[in-house]
């Protein structure tokens, strides 16, 4: 029997694994990528991709962990929230332990790695900006076209989702800053998480760079606000001295450890801002033909919780599941439902969790927050659940439920 053929339009975190997956099942898989891997290295970075024990454990099934001694772990989650009268003191300060360590590898290092790996397997990598009649081209000889670019204009063949995108307009402006020289955190690393109440977020951590070990710097502010303020910043340097001033000005210990940081290179910067969207998973081609969106295509959150890339993996495993079990019944529109909605019973609480958080925050997501300083299981509880988001609920959510378990912890 001929083996299927699967198309996948789109190189990231979620087409790649899903591909080096695919091959390794036995299926025929043609990646279309509109850059070679040296334009990939020597281009800029793209996401900050800090990504926890269950998404890596995916990468790790289907042989593609390739920097587990390399890359810095970052190992806990520390919390911060400066006090309100502007004294440069904190009114919130707490730190959780990961059960197991996070890590961030630039993508300018994955993915062309990850390239080569889906070449050794016996893909195909098709180098182009795919259109809609190449999508088209894609459904007419393959069982299954799956839509992985998730910042392409390809997305837009996918219909936003109403009901389930809560906002329409960007909520951050977004800048990443990838820099050396940055002084660690004592005891142990951190994705170091500083909420400005009215203002933004700050978070920091270790990652993997193109030139070795680095520190990223991830900058959320509110629209309109001081932390929006990358409109007129032309040049890396420029960029590099807009991200220290905001540390200086808002959150002075952590302009204190960043006081002789530089950049890792010209390319470690970036800034921009997009609407978070959740779109229908099927799109229907010229031909009548469909194709079938994944990770990012369907489910575009905000930065601020860092699921991102963990999304991606997520869906990918779920997607490369669906597809195995399905054997050779053909992939229709009924199968792309149910697989997305699958994806969807999991993303669906991460969204929730994510959209809040750029809201200013309710009294019980407080009053967790604030009793996490006393209450070190209760830290660490919030800590891993960047790593298993679905167990803040309903406890996160519900200010019933936060004032049940707080009460359940103190006594």
């Amino acid at each position: 029997m001929a083996k299927r053929r699967i198309t996948i339009v789109g190189g990231g975190q979620s087409g790649l694994q899903l591909g080096n997956g695919l091959l390794s099942a036995g299926y025929d898989v043609r990646l279309v990528q509109d850059r070679k891997g040296d334009d990939i290295r020597a281009g800029k970075v793209m996401s900050s991709q800090c990504m926890f024990n269950k998404a890596l454990s995916y990468e790790r099934e289907l042989g593609l962990n390739f920097w587990d001694k390399e890359c810095p772990t970052v190992d806990s989650i520390s919390f911060i929230v400066p006090a309100p009268d502007g004294s440069g003191n904190k009114a919130i300060e707490w730190n959780g332990l990961l059960d197991k360590p996070a890590q961030a590898v630039d993508q300018r290092v994955k993915f062309p790695r990850w390239m080569q790996e889906l070449e050794k397997r016996g893909g195909t990598i098709e180098y182009k900006q795919a259109t809609l009649a190449d999508l088209d081209k894609y459904a007419a000889d393959s069982d299954l076209v799956i839509v992985a670019a998730g910042k392409g204009d390809i997305v837009k063949i996918f219909e936003r989702d109403a009901q389930k995108s809560q906002f329409d307009a960007p909520q951050r402006a977004l800048a990443l800053t990838y820099v050396k020289g940055l002084v660690p955190r004592p005891q142990h690393s951190a994705v170091s998480f500083n909420l400005i109440p009215g203002v933004g977020e700050y978070f920091v951590f270790p990652s993997l760079t193109t030139t070795g070990p680095c520190e990223i710097m991830v900058l959320e502010g509110v629209p309109g606000g001081p932390m929006d303020c990358w409109a007129d910043v032309k040049t890396p340097e420029q960029h590099l001295a807009k991200s220290k001033w905001i540390l200086e000005t808002f959150l002075p210990w952590e302009a204190e450890r960043a006081k002789n940081v530089q950049l890792t290179d010209a390319n470690g910067i970036l800034s921009g801002r997009f609407a978070p969207t959740v779109r229908k998973p099927i799109a229907k081609l010229p031909s009548g033909k469909a194709a079938f969106g994944m990770a990012d295509v369907v489910v575009l959150n905000d930065p601020i919780t860092g699921q991102g890339s963990n999304n991606a993996s997520k869906c990918a495993k779920i997607y490369l599941d669906a597809i195995v079990a399905h054997g050779s019944k053909p992939f229709d529109q009924a199968w792309m439902q149910a697989t997305f909605d699958r994806f969807w019973d999991y993303v669906q609480y991460v969204t929730g969790w994510t959209n809040a958080l750029l809201q200013p925050p309710p009294p019980h997501v407080l009053n967790i927050m604030g009793a996490a300083q006393g209450i070190p299981v209760l830290a660490k509880r919030i800590a891993n659940c960047f790593d298993e988001p679905l167990d803040l609920f309903p406890w996160f959510a519900v200010p019933e439920e936060a004032e049940k378990y707080l009460k359940s912890l103190a006594a």
